[in-house]
């Protein structure tokens, strides 16, 4: 390994003991809906229940342990658009050390007034993270701030490998981890520490297709950059994964699993309704990857790595994981223009148990009296069996429906 400062399981266990003073106990949660999904024992760890909503606190914390007071007193700065600055907002208070984020000025409000409310100062700078990212650097340069990585520092990974440790603690018979990959560091931590406990262990990144930057630095040998990173997992949208921590992931992620977007609204719908719980897009990578997994009976852990979602993402996210899972869905249909037709269509979809969420009725649609009346309907089904159920009873009945795109 080309890196001087080698990851060490003194670090890891020294990290543990750390970071327990400032993380909530996520233990493991057996998932028996999933588990029957994948035919394998699914835990999730729900590292969304953290404090600050997300795992970024470990590293954060356990990276600010490891600097002088001269480096606490000149202040710390990074840059992030969400969980590594509630992350080190928070860190850096419990140290009382002062710190600025810089972030995107597209971040959402509900992410600047959270870094904001554990003490940090937030300046927003530039349209991506690339950006701030530099501005913050600058910064740092001009300031003397002690700049604190999101994922390319080697303190950083073994706080977030403390997950590793917890795990393993919890389940030693564990067989895969399953980790989401932005930049690396998290995965870095958890592959190097479960490998150092049990070389047994497989761990599998997981990365949206969108931004699978660490997937083609893999097969290229070498850390590349993406030309872009199109994802709705915020979180782990990266075009350039870590230089210092890549000679660690190549030698302990045994696989990378790449996600589209669509399986994570559908995956988010799975986590509410079966566990109550929010988690963000980056965070339901590893719920997502249970389906892609090619073995069967095997203890499996999906880190669930943050749940902090804002509100109008979220409604979009469950709009349209309700219409990819068939349970809303709108048809067309032309009715003769005279009286009673409307009653009957709402007959036969009352016979099925649908239930009609809106309806529009245009009588102006053709000058055939046969089919002159359009009806658009949208309602609401169980799933895809329910809708088919319905659509043929629209058939047999002679209404011959369409199904159209959904729009509420």
């Amino acid at each position: 390994m080309s890196n001087t400062k080698k990851l060490t399981l003194e670090k890891f266990e020294e990290a543990t003991e750390i970071v327990s003073r400032v993380t909530q106990k996520t233990n493991l949660m057996y998932s028996e809906y999933l588990s029957n999904q994948c035919g394998n024992k699914v835990y999730l760890k729900p590292e969304n229940m953290q404090y600050t909503g997300a795992y970024k606190v470990r590293g954060a914390y356990y990276k600010i342990s490891t600097l002088s007071n001269e480096e606490r007193e000149k202040g710390l700065i990074t840059s992030s658009a969400g969980n590594h600055a509630q992350g080190v907002a928070y860190a850096a208070s419990q140290y009382g050390c002062k710190a600025t984020i810089v972030m995107p000025t597209v971040t959402p409000l509900m992410k600047v007034n959270r870094t904001k409310s554990y003490g940090a100062e937030v300046i927003l700078y530039g349209d991506v993270y690339d950006d701030a990212y530099q501005y913050a650097m600058k910064l740092a340069e001009e300031k003397g701030y002690t700049f604190i990585h999101p994922f390319d520092d080697l303190d950083v990974a073994t706080g977030q490998g403390t997950i590793a440790m917890e795990i393993i603690k919890e389940l030693p018979t564990v067989d895969y981890i399953l980790v989401p990959i932005g930049g690396g560091g998290l995965a870095t931590g958890v592959s190097t520490l479960a490998k150092m406990l049990n070389p047994n262990i497989k761990v599998i990144g997981v990365e949206p297709a969108g931004a699978n930057c660490m997937q083609e630095s893999i097969k290229a040998g070498k850390v590349v950059t993406l030309d872009s990173a199109s994802t709705i997992a915020d979180g782990t949208a990266v075009k350039t994964p870590g230089s210092k921590i890549f000679p660690y992931i190549q030698e302990n992620i045994d696989d990378v699993i790449t996600i589209e977007d669509e399986e994570l609204i559908v995956a988010f719908l799975d986590i509410v309704e079966n566990h109550k719980m929010v988690v963000e897009n980056s965070g339901l990578l590893t719920v997502a990857a249970l389906k892609h997994l090619d073995f069967k009976n095997k203890k499996v852990v999906s880190i669930l790595s943050g749940g902090n979602m804002d509100i109008i993402t979220m409604s979009s996210v469950v709009q349209n994981g309700l219409i990819a899972r068939s349970r809303i869905f709108t048809v067309s249909v032309l009715l003769p223009d005279k009286p009673g037709e409307l009653l009957k269509v709402a007959k036969v979809i009352a016979d099925e148990q649908g239930n009609v969420i809106k309806l529009e009725h245009n009588q102006f649609v053709s000058i055939n009296r046969n089919a002159a009346v359009g009806l658009t309907i949208t309602m609401e089904a169980f799933g895809v069996k329910h809708k088919e159920r319905i659509l043929n009873a629209l058939k047999k009945a002679g209404f011959n429906p369409t199904l159209n795109k959904v729009s509420l």
